[in-house]
């Protein structure tokens, strides 16, 4: 089986923030991944790390400058100075807390010169911060109306023209099913561009084991790719509590 980690802006989310990191280590959990971890000192995300032996797998980049922001504006042609500065901010936060992964997402824009300028934003993250792994994920046009990178393979082209070692493909199969239609068919034809991986199921981003995905075939199939990285469970628990949704872990 692939090692899981959770996602603690979703999963736990019955619970106060700080208390979320408890919980995943009771639930099993030896990793952690967290959306928007900016509202709060970067000291107390630590310290609750440390405190309960977890790994931060992965971090979202930019953070939005305002509650109720958009979430990521990498695409959107006019922001170059904004987003050198809010990666540089990310990446103040990254010192603290040391996410193995940091997702910059593209934002809402279309056409030829999102792309341009979403591969020069991707360019100028890499070469400032080599050391650093970062992610792009499409995300599916119905949940995310107008957003960039919607499809596998605008992100396999994004990647293409980075051409920069530290930037990886991030597959989500709620996302990969609502935009192809079949998340263990994107999983087999990507899955040697995958650096992070995330689980849902479709179409209602619940726990494995509800939608079309067969998931402990794409465990197999994740397992038989050599994929060393982590799994993250990035659902909405379709229980009052998450723990009462983890069956699919102990399959």
């Amino acid at each position: 089986m692939p090692k899981f980690a959770a996602n603690i802006s979703l999963l736990f989310a019955e619970l106060p923030y700080l208390e979320r990191f408890q919980a995943a280590a009771e639930a099993g959990f030896k990793a952690v991944e967290i959306l928007i971890p900016y509202e709060l000192a970067a000291k107390e995300t630590r310290r609750a790390l440390l405190a309960n032996g977890l790994e931060l797998v992965l971090i979202n980049a930019p953070p939005p400058n305002y509650t109720g922001g958009e979430p990521g504006y990498a695409a959107v042609p006019g922001g170059e100075a904004r987003f050198q500065s809010d990666v540089r901010r990310v990446l103040r936060y990254a010192e603290a807390l040391r996410p193995g992964l940091i997702h910059i997402m593209a934002g809402y824009a279309t056409g030829t010169e999102a792309q341009d300028h979403f591969v020069r934003n991707l360019q100028w993250a890499a070469d400032f911060a080599p050391q650093q792994q970062f992610t792009i994920e499409p995300l599916n046009p119905l949940s995310q109306p107008g957003y960039f990178l919607n499809d596998y393979d605008l992100a396999a082209r994004v990647l293409d023209r980075v051409n920069r070692p530290n930037v990886g493909l991030q597959y989500d199969s709620f996302h990969a099913h609502l935009i192809h239609g079949d998340a263990q068919a994107v999983w087999d034809r990507f899955h040697p561009r995958i650096v992070h991986a995330q689980i849902g199921a479709a179409p209602d981003r619940t726990e494995p084991g509800n939608g079309p995905t067969d998931f402990q075939t794409l465990f197999s199939s994740i397992d038989a790719a050599g994929y060393t990285g982590w799994v993250s469970a990035e659902y909405m628990p379709s229980t009052p509590r998450t723990p009462d949704s983890l069956d699919w872990m102990r399959v």
